[in-house]
């Protein structure tokens, strides 16, 4: 059962520790064969929109946020130097930009897909950090404005996390001290 888009249209802080071990699935389909793979998502970063600094939206709608001021449930995914794509997943009411950064995964499904795409030096890299998750799992820039609540990408409940579980500090390369990242300790 994937979450409903009315799971995204609430509170960003709510969403990101409510998404804490869920289950992330990418289902790229290709000539050859079905490539589905997924993994638990263990660590997540909250943005405000305008009135978080650490945010794309701080200084408003422009081309590129325009998504996050848009439906719920929808995947922002951008490239971050220059180099990795990270994936978010917009949050709110239309109109009210916020977007939660999945951060970290625990592999579940498609681990040997994963690694042909990383080539990590052993399991626990595969998707350790938001650009390594998004290589394991192949979404890219053309996952942007994908409906997470379709059939391609998309996040469904998968075990229920204690909140005396979930771990929250500042996030990571953001200089602020907003304590909006949320993570729980592996599985």
């Amino acid at each position: 059962m994937k979450l409903p888009q009315t799971f995204y249209q609430r509170n960003t802080c709510t969403v990101a520790q409510d998404l804490l071990g869920c289950l992330l699935v990418s289902e790229n389909k290709n000539v050859k064969s079905d490539e589905r793979t997924s993994g638990i998502i263990i660590e997540t970063e909250a943005y405000l929109g305008e009135k978080d600094p650490g945010s794309h939206a701080f200084k408003g709608k422009t081309k590129r946020t325009q998504i996050m001021y848009g439906e719920a449930g929808k995947a922002y995914v951008y490239l971050c130097y220059g180099k990795y794509y990270l994936l978010n997943v917009v949050t709110e009411a239309t109109g009210t930009p916020g977007a939660v950064l999945i951060r970290a995964l625990e592999p579940v499904e498609g681990i040997e897909i994963m690694k042909q795409r990383r080539s990590p030096q052993n399991t626990v890299e595969l998707t350790n950090g938001p650009g390594k998750l998004t290589q394991a799992l192949g979404v890219t820039k053309q996952h942007n404005g994908v409906d997470m609540t379709g059939n391609t990408l998309w996040i469904e409940p998968y075990t229920q996390v204690n909140t005396a579980d979930i771990y929250t500090t500042r996030r990571i390369g953001v200089a602020d001290d907003q304590l909006l990242r949320f993570f729980i300790s592996r599985f």
